[in-house]
């Protein structure tokens, strides 16, 4: 097996496809509330007191708040991964999988702090493959500090095949450690809540690099990575002098709050899918110069109604497609707007089921991390 994806949209020959096993609760603690602050705000500000009830004394156990998740609706998810895994099996792709999480782990600890553990679902978030390099990125969000754990045995493989594997530092995640500034600005839905003071730990060393992989657009030598925070700006200053003379990193401002695949994909040279023409404007100016489609307004009709459930992502996460080819694209089934705009630009559309994107956080691109792709290291922002 030999490491090689440089892009988004050349033929894909290998992929990883998350997990969702013993997937039981959602925790609030702060880095959660931190990640999702802005996508549930402006999703629905005027119920933000449900989304984010106040929480104090942040870094405390006793103030960490496990949300149930149904088990209904995790039986339906893992339902949808394995659909999606047998359609890329149907396309020609090899399929891997992470290790499952066993059911016995409720906890990570580490000398600062403790956290739930949530499965290796999202695993596009955590690690950024870059030609022939694995590097696991440092994470946002606490639950998730050991998830790449899971995927060791698929690396080693690759590794013992040739491939470059590295691990960007580790975050000691204290209170301080976080850049507070994002949340305490106004944004197009707002704070949900006042953000509390940082709580001291003995282990602060100040504002650290947490940065994750799904910050980054992939273009052949050209990674354009999206900054909101000073965490951020730590983690792609590192990238930059890591990758020198090997890759170019192009740096957007505040595009999202901090993944930006739900906001642009490039599914093939020379033509985005974009949220919007504003997004367009903050891109780098050779990506501006590409056609682009602009994703159709999602209906509420597209989502199921939940009366139990915390919501964790904006209505425009079916943006989030996975490209096979530059002219084969998985799509939400769910999305029959996206799914016409799409075939009208001449693509070939294949649907999938996803039902339950807007519960865990994710879509296929989310859910996948490309090991394998045809294309090479060219010159696309020149």
């Amino acid at each position: 097996m030999l490491l090689n994806s440089f892009d988004e949209w050349s033929r894909l020959r290998e992929v990883v496809v998350g997990s969702a096993e013993n997937y039981v609760s959602h925790e609030r603690e702060l880095s959660f509330d931190l990640f999702f602050h802005d996508n549930l705000a402006q999703d629905n500000p005027s119920r933000s007191e449900w989304y984010y009830p106040r929480l104090s004394a942040r870094s405390e156990p006793a103030d960490r708040r496990r949300l149930p998740v149904a088990r209904r609706y995790v039986d339906e998810l893992n339902e949808d991964l394995e659909g999606l895994a047998d359609t890329l099996r149907d396309l020609g792709v090899t399929v891997h999988r992470p290790r499952a999480l066993p059911a016995e782990t409720a906890e990570v600890t580490t000398p600062a702090w403790s956290a739930s553990v949530v499965p290796p679902l999202n695993i596009r978030d955590n690690t950024l493959v870059l030609g022939d390099e694995i590097i696991e990125t440092p994470p946002m969000i606490r639950s998730r500090y050991f998830e790449t754990q899971l995927l060791k045995p698929l690396f080693q493989e690759y590794f013992r095949s040739g491939c470059r594997w590295t691990v960007m530092p580790r975050p000691l995640m204290t209170d301080a450690s976080f850049d507070l500034s994002y949340v305490r600005t106004a944004t197009a839905g707002g704070p949900t809540e006042p953000v509390e003071e940082p709580r001291p730990s003995p282990y602060d060393v100040g504002l650290e690099m947490m940065f994750d992989a799904a910050q980054c657009l992939r273009l052949g030598r050209d990674i354009v990575a999206n900054v909101s925070t000073e965490n951020h700006e730590l983690g792609v200053a590192w990238l930059e002098r890591h990758l020198e003379g090997r890759f170019r990193v192009h740096r957007v401002h505040r595009l999202s709050d901090s993944h930006i695949d739900s906001m642009v994909l490039a599914l093939r040279p020379g033509l985005l899918l974009v949220r919007s023409e504003a997004v367009v404007e903050a891109l780098p100016p050779a990506l501006r110069r590409w056609d682009r489609i602009v994703a159709p307004t999602p209906t509420e009709n597209n989502f199921p109604r939940y009366d139990d459930a915390l919501i964790l992502t904006s209505p425009f996460i079916d943006l989030n497609v996975l490209s096979v080819d530059p002219e084969t694209v998985l799509v939400n089934e769910a999305s029959p707007e996206l799914v016409r705009t799409l075939e009208d630009a001449k693509f070939t559309v294949v649907p999938v089921r996803h039902r339950h994107r807007r519960l865990f956080g994710g879509g296929f691109h989310c859910f996948t991390l490309d090991t394998v792709r045809d294309g090479g290291p060219e010159d696309y922002l020149e």
